[in-house]
């Protein structure tokens, strides 16, 4: 299969703690994943590493069509090669409207400036129109965000990541505290986002993963404990005794 990234025989340790323990796996480019397991399981140090926030101790984490190793890269850079990440609290501007947020988002030249200069052409206005159709926020884009319901904010943050056009996605969480409609919402975001680019959710809740019908990976104590669709990881007997049993 055509991979988009690839995580191999990475560990990482603090101290003395195992966080990573050999974790290999593979994502495709428009591939919707799901990462499961128990606290502690190794799935935020798992996005760190791809971030570029930690460094692994050993392994090799390759990204894109050219195979760059995302290990050498800051931060920054891998944002920029591509690679975005939603974290569990959204983070909008409260006072800008949605459209604003979702305008300051797009991938723009991000000099100091060229932000002062800044004035949107008819396509940012159209694209911005665009997002916030698929983000479920259309009626919205006058409204300030910070009167947004929390589910909405998820839904923004997630149109603002989508502004900056990432191959890959990192979701961490989204279902959490949301209301059984806005996480229904969240699955058809993510659905959709998948069509065009790799799109790997961190979730605790089981009704959650098995509505977005995708590939599921465990993790347990840093490593890959079992991997395929929703029922076979949830019968498979270790998956039962380290996560489910509980």
């Amino acid at each position: 299969m055509n991979t988009l990234l690839e995580v191999s025989g990475v560990s990482v340790s603090f101290d003395g703690f195992r966080a990573i323990n050999n974790l290999s796996f593979q994502i495709g480019p428009q591939e919707l994943r799901a990462v499961i397991g128990p606290n502690g399981a190794g799935k935020t140090t798992f996005m760190d590493i791809v971030t570029g926030k930690t460094r692994p101790d050993e392994g090799r984490v390759t990204y894109g069509e050219r195979s760059q190793s995302l290990l050498k890269m800051s931060e920054s850079e891998i944002a920029r090669a591509g690679v975005g990440r939603k974290f569990q609290r959204p983070t909008v501007f409260e006072d800008q409207s949605v459209a604003d947020n979702l305008m300051m988002a797009l991938k723009k030249d991000r000099g100091p400036f060229a932000v002062l200069a800044f004035r949107p052409s008819r396509a940012d206005e159209a694209r911005v129109e665009e997002l916030a159709g698929e983000i479920g926020l259309a009626a919205a884009l006058h409204r300030k965000a910070g009167e947004l319901s929390h589910g909405q904010k998820q839904w923004l943050e997630i149109g603002m990541l989508l502004a900056q056009d990432p191959q890959l996605l990192l979701v961490d969480e989204p279902a959490a505290g949301m209301t059984v409609s806005e996480r229904e919402h969240t699955t058809d975001i993510l659905v959709e986002a998948a069509k065009t680019r790799a799109v790997v959710v961190v979730e605790h809740d089981m009704e959650f993963v098995r509505r977005l019908g995708c590939k599921v990976t465990v993790l347990h104590e840093g490593s890959v404990l079992a991997e395929g669709s929703i029922d076979h990881v949830t019968s498979d007997g270790k998956v039962i005794e380290v996560y489910l049993g509980r």
